[in-house]
C-alpha cells in the first residue's frame, strides 16, 4: 500500500504527494469496484428456498426466485383467462377431440367454421399455458388419451396391474433399479406411496407393450405424469397415448431405433438453422446428441424446471412431437453467441446445463421456439425422417451382424445403451 510522505519532505516530494493522492484515489475506486463486484457475486450466490407448483423443493438465487414468483402470477392470470373462456364457450369446450391440433388433418375441410375457430383459440391458449388445475382434463382431451381409454373396459388398468403383480422380467428389474434414482429430492415421488405408484404404472405399461417394455427415461416422464394427473389410471393413459400416438414410433424400443432417427433428424435441422454454431461445435468435437438424447428421451423432464417442462408438454400434447425439436433448437439459439466462444466440450456442457437448469421462465423459452427459431414444416421433417430411417435400419442391421460374428464396433453411432443418473 502507498504510504504518504511526511510534511518535512522537499518540494519535489510534495509534488509526489499530489501524485500519490491521485494514485490513492484511483486505488480506492478500484477497491470499491472490486467490492461491488464481490457484493454482486455474493448476492448471486445467496440461495433462497422455494417450493414450485409441483412441490419440488428448490434452492435458487434471488433473481431466479423473483422469476419463479412472476411465473406464478402469470399462471394465475392465465387461469382467469381460461375460466373466462369457459364462461363464454361453455364448460369443457376444449374436450371436443376434433378441435385438437392433433386431429386428423384430412378432416379439417369438413369441420365447421366455429370448430376451426375454437381450434385456433385453443392452440393460442395452450401456447400461453394451461392452468395446473385444468391440465389433466385438457391433456386427456387434446392428446387422444380419453378416446384411447374409451376403447377398453373401465377396469382395464386395475385388471392389468393385478394380472402382472409379482411377475419378474428384465423390464421390472430395471424399473426397480431406477425407482430410487427418479427425482429423489421430491417428497412424494421418493416416498413409499410415490414409488409404489410409479412402479405399478411402469410395470403395467411394460406388459401392455412388451415390445417396448421399459427404457430408462420413461421413469422421469411417468413420474411427472403422476404429479400432473393426480391419479395413476389417468397417468397410465397419458403414458400410453404419448408412446403410442404422440411421439414417433419406437423412441423407447429396445434398440432405441426411433430415438436414433430423431437425433439424426434434429442434427440435420440444427446444421440448417445454425451453420456457424454447428461448424464451431464440430471443430471442438462436441456432438449435440450428448445433451439432446437425454432431452428427447426424458422429454426435458430431467433438464428443465417443472413448470417449464409442463408448458412444453402442453404444446406437445396438442401439436405433436415436433415441439421437442423446436424447444431443443431454442435452447441452442438462446445461447448461440456464448456457445460460439467456448473452447472445449466441458464448456459447452456447462453453458447448456446452466441454460436449462435456470430456464424458470417458460414464456421466454417458448417465444424463442415459436418466433425466433423459424418455421419448420412437418413435410420437411417427415421427408428427412424417412431418409434417416433407412440409414438407421441399415446401421442397426450391420451392428447385429458384427455382434453375431463377434466383431463389436464400439465406435458405431448407433448404441443400444442409455443410462441416466439422478
Amino acid at each position: 500500500m502507498y504510504r504518504p510522505l511526511n510534511s518535512e519532505s522537499s518540494g519535489l516530494e510534495c509534488s509526489s504527494t499530489t501524485t500519490a493522492s491521485s494514485a490513492w484515489g484511483m486505488e480506492r475506486k478500484e477497491m470499491m469496484k472490486k467490492s461491488t463486484t464481490t457484493s454482486n457475486h455474493v448476492r448471486r450466490n445467496i440461495k433462497v428456498k422455494v417450493v414450485d407448483l409441483y412441490n419440488f423443493n428448490l434452492e435458487v438465487s434471488r433473481e431466479d426466485a423473483v422469476t419463479i414468483n412472476q411465473v406464478l402470477e402469470r399462471v394465475k392470470e392465465q387461469g382467469r383467462v381460461w375460466w373466462a373462456m369457459e364462461a363464454k364457450n361453455g364448460a369443457g369446450w376444449y374436450l371436443q377431440p376434433e378441435i385438437s391440433s392433433q386431429a386428423d388433418v384430412n378432416r379439417v375441410s369438413s369441420l365447421s367454421l366455429s370448430t376451426i375457430t375454437s381450434s385456433m383459440q385453443l392452440k393460442k391458449l395452450i401456447r400461453k399455458g394451461i392452468p395446473p388445475s385444468l391440465r389433466p382434463r385438457v391433456w386427456m382431451a387434446v392428446s387422444g388419451a380419453t378416446k384411447k381409454q374409451s376403447t377398453v373396459p373401465e377396469s382395464y388398468y386395475q385388471d392389468l396391474t393385478q394380472a402382472v403383480k409379482g411377475r419378474v422380467t428384465p423390464a421390472t428389474r430395471q424399473i426397480d433399479h431406477d425407482l430410487g434414482r427418479t427425482f429423489p429430492t421430491h417428497a412424494w415421488i421418493d416416498s413409499a406411496d410415490g414409488r409404489a405408484a410409479l412402479r405399478r404404472l411402469l410395470v403395467a405399461y411394460s406388459f401392455r407393450d412388451s415390445r417396448v417394455g421399459y427404457c430408462q427415461g420413461m421413469n422421469f416422464v411417468a413420474a411427472m405424469l403422476l404429479l400432473v394427473m393426480k391419479t395413476e389410471e389417468d397417468a397410465f393413459w397419458m403414458l400410453a397415448v404419448l408412446l403410442e400416438n404422440v411421439l414417433f414410433n419406437d423412441c423407447y424400443a429396445e434398440n432405441l431405433y426411433g430415438c436414433h432417427v430423431e437425433q439424426r433428424v434434429y442434427k440435420d435441422m440444427f446444421k440448417k438453422k445454425f451453420p456457424r454454431l454447428a461448424t464451431h461445435l464440430e471443430k471442438i468435437e462436441f456432438d449435440v446428441s450428448l445433451v439432446t438424447t437425454e432431452w428427447f428421451l426424458c422429454l426435458f423432464a430431467k433438464s428443465l424446471p417443472s413448470e417449464t417442462t409442463m408448458r412444453v408438454w402442453d404444446v406437445m400434447f396438442n401439436e405433436g412431437a415436433n415441439t421437442l425439436c423446436l424447444v431443443a433448437l431454442a435452447i441452442f439459439k438462446m445461447k448461440e453467441e456464448e456457445l460460439i466462444r467456448t473452447k472445449h466440450v466441458g464448456e459447452v456442457m456447462k453453458v447448456l446445463h446452466d441454460a436449462t437448469d435456470h430456464a424458470y421462465d417458460p414464456d421466454e423459452l417458448l417465444k424463442v421456439a415459436f418466433d425466433k427459431v423459424g418455421v419448420i414444416s412437418s413435410q420437411s421433417i417427415s421427408k428427412q425422417r424417412k431418409k434417416e430411417e433407412l440409414e438407421v435400419i441399415a446401421e442397426l442391421e450391420l451392428r447385429v451382424q458384427r455382434l453375431n460374428s463377434g466383431d463389436q464396433d464400439p465406435g458405431s453411432s448407433v448404441s443400444q445403451q442409455v443410462n441416466f443418473s439422478s
